[in-house]
C-alpha cells in the first residue's frame, strides 16, 4: 500500500500570512490537527495544533494578551519550514516509521520535483486502514 492510496487529496491549506486566530479557526472548524503550509501549490511548511497551543490554551492571566496576538502573529512565525515530506509512491510502511522517529502525527505528500502538495498522510488516515485489516468483533 502506498502513500497515493491512503492520503487526503488536496487538503485544507494556510499561507505563512494567515493569522494564528484564522488558522486555530480553521484547526478547530475542520477537526484537524495539521495545516500544510503552501505558497502557491509549493509546500513551505507545516503547522500543528501544537504549534499555537500557547496561543488556543493561554492561562487565564494572559487570555486577552494572547488573543491579540494571535490576530497580529503570522503562523509562518510558528510553523515547521522543513517537514518530513514523501511522495505518492512511498509504502505506508515507511511513512509509519517516519512518523515515529520523528513523533509527529502527519506527513505532507508532495511532488518532489516541484514541491508541490499532493495530499497528506495522517496517523487517522493509517488507523482507517489498520482498522479495515481487523477481523469484526
Amino acid at each position: 500500500m502506498l502513500a497515493k492510496d491512503i492520503m487526503t487529496e488536496n487538503p485544507m491549506t494556510a499561507t505563512e500570512l494567515m493569522s494564528v486566530a484564522e488558522a486555530i479557526g480553521l484547526l478547530y472548524e475542520l477537526d484537524v490537527r495539521h495545516l500544510p503550509v503552501v505558497r502557491g501549490t509549493e509546500l513551505v511548511g507545516i503547522v500543528s495544533d501544537r504549534d499555537l497551543r500557547s496561543f488556543a490554551e493561554p492561562n487565564e492571566d494572559d487570555v486577552v494578551e494572547a488573543m491579540e496576538d494571535a490576530r497580529s502573529s503570522s503562523i509562518g512565525a510558528f510553523m515547521n519550514t522543513d517537514p518530513v515530506r514523501v511522495d505518492p509512491e512511498t509504502n505506508v510502511r515507511d511513512i509509519v516509521d517516519l512518523m515515529l522517529l520523528h513523533r509527529v502525527g502527519a506527513i505532507p505528500v508532495c511532488d518532489l520535483d516541484t514541491g508541490d502538495l499532493l495530499g497528506i498522510v495522517s496517523y487517522v488516515d493509517l488507523l482507517r486502514v489498520l482498522q479495515e485489516t481487523l477481523e469484526p468483533a
